[in-house]
């Protein structure tokens, strides 16, 4: 190999970097008389043109991994066959450039794009795309294409949880006891319909009973960001109370707009002078930057960062010259970025927790939708035989002052009795985060209802199959607010809370407050809290108030931290006093060890009243195929002795998959007949005899990436790429394959008859196309995978049969698993 070889091996030229153009001189290699080979492929530093599994990048950001065919340009530069159709789903406006609109199997040139060209980093197999903004399609950040999103194989599912505990007494007074209860939710996916239901059944000393808590099927609509429900299902809060319904419901889906477009974020608006970067700072950080030609300019698609805290704009100009301007920014839940639609409809029949109040039948509308100015409009219809309201509200985001929203909701009510009310209730929420003094006043909220106001679920438990007909209270006012205060440096922060309510018919009010204090130093946490509720009433038959118990509780926490067998475990101290003479005392220890499969805790606690001592102890496993925990405690009257196992069993077209809880969407990982292998970031979660294992909790509508622990690959095993990208919808349990190459690893180093070694660059190729080719060295030296104990490969040269070579590992020594010898092509 030589360097700039037809300058003529100047001395005064630079030294050689891998950047410099590089060429082979075939003359210097061993090559049989009267033979040549094209190695014109590893002319400057290249590679052998072919399909590679790549990871691709555009403009540093990941976006897929594919196999992509590599060709050499004319300066023999390897570059990217991607077609138009691959190019569009990337992003590219291809519909901007003709010299790009070819046969979408074809290979479209990225040199048909100004500006626009390719790196290929072989030794990390990642493929950098770098196109100009203008030329990509303006699409949302973190935005999914919908034809990405997997709605994951077919399949029957079951997540179970089953748990068991024994009661026994020390003293004459009780006598022994057990529980035992469990709940199942199986379910089954069929392309993009889910099926779904969750069942419980308790069993002790006094009851054995069976309840079914919902049965539904769902299905997503991507077209239109939503979610159908047929079955049972619980109406969302956002305008009116949570209504459990059996029915129909369709409902938009916040989490298939990408975070950039989810909750509320001011739209900025602006005019650059020039072309100008456009750095956007929120609470001293920056949040966004982007840059944008002359004339107007309108951002619309930044994250949620917070509740609140004012937008700082830079608008730097070409000439170097800035612009600043300021955006004031607060939130409250119920705020929908300016175009955007949330949406909720309803119909079914009311669906209780007791049996005996009537399935009556309603139907229910609710929206909000962003305007101009930070504002949101939202109300909402329900409609039934013997009920009828309306809502109507505004939200405003008013920057420095918060932000605030207030609604009204008329209600027409017709109970068991016959009788017929009319009332209104009123609700006031605010939002603000005071940056200068780090006070956050989270919520702030007040309702008013008036005396014949009834909700639905209110008027709907009115209507019963029996004689006795329970009491309404109908609360009416309301008042809460969270309060949060972040102290000076390393003081640490305060939070409050309070809420208020009273109700028309029982005169009863329920007052509740809590305030907690946190802190750490060195490394050690520690807490203060208090709480405070308080429920008193009047009796109708009497003019004289009563007062219900009034408790206060007040506790002091710390943890600290230490090493145990080289793994992080707390020792863990806790104190509480009340009201009513009664104050105990905890001291304990935890620890998570193997990887964090194995937790475990015990505690001893000392109780001033009575003079008691109680303590327990307790650990749980993950595993690879469920959870298991157990445990026992003991006080001065009892000893108890408990355990549990849950996970979840998946059924598919290859057979039957044991795990841990699956959660709503999940992944099954399949490694063909490689089994023990570790999950990335999943505790206990590795593959099973026969390579599958399942992954739970991963986010729907997102890219979500499972990866392999390599240092659990066995030594004869090798995966092609140690992770994979899935975008599964709500519900789905989407397959991520890995191929695995199983067999020996060796180097081999092949010669020819004559004893000459096998010329470089030659290709070994397998029969079995699962194997990877490779490629021979200049010292006839090759590196292969796969192999089993004794076989055969082909040798190519040129591409043309070279030779044929037969090896024998049986005996030989390994180190790690890799072999080494030798072998004749011939």
């Amino acid at each position: 190999m030589t360097n700039a070889y037809a300058k003529g091996n100047d001395q005064s030229e630079k030294p050689m970097y891998p950047s410099d153009e590089m060429y082979f001189e075939t003359s210097f290699l061993n090559l049989p008389e009267g033979q040549s080979i094209d190695l014109s492929q590893f002319d400057s530093n290249e590679q052998l043109a072919g399909t590679y599994f790549v990871y691709i990048y555009l403009n540093q950001q990941f976006i897929t991994a594919k196999k992509v065919q590599f060709i050499p340009n004319a300066q023999n530069k390897l570059i990217p066959c991607l077609t138009t159709h691959e190019l569009t789903e990337f992003g590219v406006n291809t519909a901007q450039f003709p010299d790009l609109q070819q046969s979408k199997e074809t290979c479209s040139y990225l040199s048909a794009i100004p500006d626009a060209h390719s790196e290929f980093d072989f030794n990390h197999q990642r493929l950098y795309l770098s196109i100009p903004q203008i030329a990509l399609v303006n699409h949302p950040r973190g935005s999914i294409d919908l034809t990405d999103i997997d709605n994951g194989i077919n399949s029957a599912l079951l997540n179970y949880s089953y748990s068991s505990s024994k009661n026994n007494s020390r003293t004459h007074r009780s006598g022994n006891t057990s529980t035992s209860y469990a709940n199942l939710r199986p379910g089954i996916n069929l392309g993009a319909w889910r099926l779904r239901n969750y069942s419980t059944w308790i069993n002790n000393d006094d009851t054995h009973q069976w309840d079914t808590v919902y049965t539904y099927a769902s299905r997503n609509i991507n077209s239109l960001k939503s979610q159908l429900i047929l079955g049972d299902g619980v109406s969302p809060s956002m305008v009116f109370d949570s209504v459990p319904f059996r029915g129909i419901q369709l409902s938009t889906d916040d989490d298939m707009y990408p975070e950039s477009l989810r909750g509320y974020a001011p739209t900025v608006r602006g005019i650059a002078r020039s072309h100008a970067q456009i750095t956007i700072r929120q609470n001293g950080y920056i949040i966004y930057q982007t840059n944008v030609a002359a004339g107007p300019f309108e951002i619309n698609d930044l994250y949620p960062t917070g509740s609140s805290g004012d937008l700082y704009i830079t608008i730097k100009e070409s000439d170097g010259s800035e612009q600043h301007q300021i955006v004031p920014f607060a939130s409250l839940p119920i705020l929908q970025r300016e175009g955007y639609l949330f949406y909720s409809v309803t119909g079914g029949q009311y669906r209780a927790y007791d049996s005996h109040i009537d399935k009556t039948k309603f139907n229910q509308i609710s929206a909000s939708y962003g305007l101009p100015y930070d504002m949101t409009l939202y109300g909402g219809l329900q409609h039934s035989a013997d009920y009828q309201s309306q809502a109507l509200g505004l939200g405003k985001n008013l920057g420095d002052l918060g932000a605030i929203s207030a609604d009204i909701t008329i209600a027409n009510s017709t109970l068991s009795d016959h009788s017929h009310h009319q009332g209104q209730s009123y609700r006031f929420r605010y939002n603000k985060n005071l940056n200068m003094t780090g006070t956050n006043i989270a919520l702030a909220g007040y309702r008013y209802s008036t005396s014949h106001y009834f909700s639905l679920s209110e008027v709907f438990d009115n209507y019963r199959n029996t004689d006795f007909i329970p009491q309404i209270e109908r609360r009416r006012n309301r008042a809460e607010t969270t309060i949060s205060q972040n102290l000076w440096q390393h003081y640490g922060s305060i939070s409050v809370g309070y809420v208020n309510e009273d109700y028309w018919n029982s005169q009863r009010r329920t007052q509740s407050a809590n305030i907690s204090y946190n802190n750490n130093w060195n490394a050690i946490n520690y807490s203060m809290n208090y709480t405070f509720d308080k429920n008193t009433f009047k009796y109708h038959s009497s003019n004289d108030s009563q007062s219900g118990q009034t408790n206060h509780l007040f506790a002091l926490s710390v943890s600290i931290p230490f090493t145990f067998f080289d793994d992080t475990a707390y020792i863990n101290m806790n104190t509480t006093s009340n009201n009513h003479n009664t104050s105990s005392s905890t001291i304990g220890i935890s620890a998570s060890q193997l990887n964090n499969r194995l937790s475990w805790s015990a505690q001893q606690e000392f109780i001033k009243h009575g003079r008691q001592n109680a303590g327990n102890i307790n650990a749980t496993y993950k595993g690879q195929s469920g959870v298991i925990t157990g445990g026992s405690g003991y006080s001065r009257d009892n000893y108890t002795v408990y355990y549990g196992i849950n996970g979840s069993v998946v059924g598919h077209a290859d057979g039957l998959v044991f795990g841990q809880p699956l959660g709503e969407t999940a992944v099954l990982v399949e490694i063909p007949q490689a089994s023990n292998i570790d999950i990335l970031n999943n505790s206990g979660i590795s593959t099973n005899a026969q390579g599958y294992a399942l992954v739970p909790y991963v986010s729907p509508y997102r890219k979500n990436t499972v990866a392999v622990d390599v240092s659990t690959l066995p030594e004869n095993t090798e995966v092609d790429l140690t992770s994979k990208t899935v975008t599964p919808s709500r519900g789905a349990l989407v397959k991520a394959e890995f191929r695995a190459n199983l067999g020996y690893r060796a180097f081999i180093t092949l010669t020819r008859p004559n004893g000459e070694p096998v010329p470089y660059g030659a290709q070994v190729i397998f029969q079995n196309e699962k194997m990877v080719n490779s490629i021979v060295d200049n010292n006839g030296k090759v590196y292969v995978s796969g192999l089993s104990e004794q076989g055969s490969f082909d040798i190519q040269w040129n591409n043309q049969p070279l030779c044929h070579v037969t090896y024998n590992l049986a005996g030989l020594p390994n180190y790690l698993g890799l072999y080494k010898t030798t072998a004749i092509c011939q």
